[in-house]
């Protein structure tokens, strides 16, 4: 009977081969029969729709479905939109996008760039809002030239409020306890387990980073409308804003259903006009930056973690993985046509250990001749600030949140909670320290002073690294570290970063270090190489089509055959005493 499962088991596989091979064909045959971009084209733009930093790599993704757009595929597609005379105008559709504001920033420097080259931008919106707020959307609506909502639109255009949750309180009555401490009394990612409100220090650094990026926008908005802040400040006072009340305030160009947007759009491109989605347009004309000198792109994002770089698609979360990120370094390091490194960091932090790694192939690709641009996304703070320290431009958005030069770390003791519903844990020890990560036990005097020890060697490591990798003052660093975050704005103004803007002033930065020509044609290599669908599914690069095809069948029916045996061994398998083995891992540069 086994043989004939595994018999069959492997015609199985050999068919999938067979119509992989058939796919990857197809998608072969569809790329030589790609179609052009039409002579008169007018761009078609979503920006609902959330944009990734890094779109991850699944097997047939390439193949089979649109990957996901990410933030480089519009500024690019803009970027080299401007210079295509196939191009007329850009129409997008805005609203409610789960965008940060660090992105949005960066996406309205695009269309101001294209709207440069003298073709209209126009934005419609069924609502910005609706029973809610819309101040990203309309922040990145007022770039365009003409704004048109739906007549049964709104514009929540009502200010910014940041709330936290604080989780003592449930801890409190579930019996579990906090047993945690930072560097410094900025370092609030604990908080919402250690406290039941906004500590002051907490206070005052929410306070800050809320007015600072409030203020961009209310100045983003000024110079859109050529009037004065004072005069959006008191609109926003008197916001939201139902849809005719948005045309007597001058938020909207008028009031249209879409249909009529693009009969507009159209009539004014000319009847000859064909509409294209962006993404489509820039798989068409082919990206900028794919011919000259050699500047690798390297992308950091996601929490900090060992090992490899990894998404989580249930949750749309990735993780920049410090093998993965080194790896990339090490790669431009040795090759020789590299001239320069873009390192895109989008982070919150994560571990110390993992931030260090990275941290360290900075250094050594300076130290090798290969000068390093940090561009920073939404976020780059705490670990995400610790690899990009010591780059030597740092590029952030005005609203960027970055800094949070600290450390956090500790355990909940959850011995009381268990208690509650009559679980008990008992255990024996080692050696004296052995229980300083239960969360069954408190930390013994000792343990606790070698906790403390932790934290202050993260934070003295952290501190002195700043200092070096931005030539500033030990104590300079000191009195604006203690775990504070601030907006890439302020972060300008305290020497933590060199520039303001995004992918366009990083590239410029790295030409200039690297001693490239303005005007010269460049190449932004992309690194980890991108896998084919082939390494993705089996791990490596085929030797040759015919041998390649019979060994990963060959691998496929060994691990049928391995999964059948294990089958059998499971069901023999009786369930014994489990010992817990209670383990610990690195501070958070979080």
């Amino acid at each position: 009977m086994k043989k004939f499962v595994v018999g069959s088991l492997a015609v199985i596989g050999a068919l999938a081969l067979l119509a992989l091979f058939f796919v990857a064909g197809f998608g072969l045959l569809s790329q030589l029969a790609k179609p052009r971009v039409p002579g008169k084209t007018i761009l078609e733009a979503n920006f609902e729709s959330a944009l990734v930093e890094h779109a991850p790599e699944t097997p047939f993704g390439d193949l089979l479905e649109d990957p996901p757009a990410t933030l480089r595929d519009v500024v690019e597609a803009l970027e080299r939109a401007s210079d295509d005379d196939r191009v007329v105008a850009l129409v997008a559709r805005v609203g409610a996008a789960p965008i940060g504001l660090a992105q949005l920033q960066e996406i309205r420097d695009a269309v101001l760039r294209f709207r440069e080259s003298g073709k209209p931008a126009v934005a419609y919106a069924e609502t910005f809002g609706e029973f809610g707020p819309g101040n990203g959307a309309y922040y990145l609506a007022s770039a365009f030239d003409e704004i048109y909502l739906q007549p049964s639109g709104d514009i929540g255009l009502t200010g910014f409020r940041y709330e936290s949750m604080f989780l003592r309180g449930t801890l409190d009555k579930l019996g579990v306890k906090p047993r945690m401490d930072q560097r410094h009394e900025y370092k609030n990612a604990m908080n919402s387990l250690t406290e039941k409100r906004y500590t002051p220090a907490h206070r005052q650094a929410m306070q800050s980073l809320l007015d600072s990026r409030f203020s961009q926008m209310v100045r983003g908005l000024a110079e859109a409308r050529g009037v004065e802040e004072a005069e959006i400040r008191q609109l926003i006072d008197r916001g939201p804003f139902l849809g005719q009340e948005a045309v007597d305030a001058g938020l909207v160009t008028g009031l249209k259903y879409r249909d009529e947007v693009y009969a507009r759009v159209r009539e004014q491109a000319g009847e000859r006009a064909r509409l294209l989605y962006l993404s489509k347009y820039l798989q068409r004309a082919g990206r900028p930056h794919q011919r000259g000198d050699t500047i690798a792109l390297i992308y950091g994002v996601g929490a900090v973690v060992r090992g490899a770089s990894g998404y989580d698609p249930l949750v749309g979360e990735s993780a920049m993985g410090a093998d993965t990120v080194s790896a990339a370094f090490r790669q431009a390091i040795d090759d020789e046509r590299v001239k320069a490194i873009v390192f895109r960091v989008d982070s919150p932090g994560g571990s110390y250990v993992a931030s260090d790694t990275i941290w360290r192939e900075t250094v050594r690709a300076r130290e090798a001749g290969k000068p390093v641009i940090v561009s920073m996304g939404e976020l780059a703070a705490s670990g995400g600030y610790f690899v990009s320290m010591s780059a030597d431009k740092i590029v952030a958005q005005p609203a960027t949140i970055t800094g949070s030069i600290g450390v956090y770390g500790g355990k909940l003791l959850t011995a009381e909670m268990w208690g509650k519903i009559g679980l008990s844990y008992d255990g024996v020890a080692s050696s004296r320290n052995a229980s300083m990560w239960s969360s069954q036990t408190d930390y013994g005097p000792d343990e606790y002073r070698r906790f403390q020890a932790f934290l202050d060697r993260v934070y003295e490591d952290f501190t002195t690294k700043v200092a070096e990798g931005r030539g500033l003052e030990r104590d300079t660093v000191l009195e604006i570290a203690r775990g504070r975050v601030w907006t890439g704005e302020q972060a300008l103004e305290l020497g933590l970063v060199d520039e303001l803007g995004g992918f366009p002033v990083a590239i410029r930065l790295a030409r200039e270090a690297a001693g490239i020509d303005p005007d010269a044609r460049i190449r932004l290599k992309l690194l980890p190489r991108p896998r084919s669908t082939w390494e993705q599914l089996f791990g490596e690069k085929p030797d040759s089509s015919e041998g390649r095809s019979f060994a990963a069948l060959g691998r496929m029916v060994r691990a049928v055959v391995v999964g059948l045996r294990t089958y059998e061994g499971t069901a023999l398998v009786q369930v014994n005493q489990k010992v817990a083995e209670t383990d610990g891992g690195s501070p958070f540069v979080d």
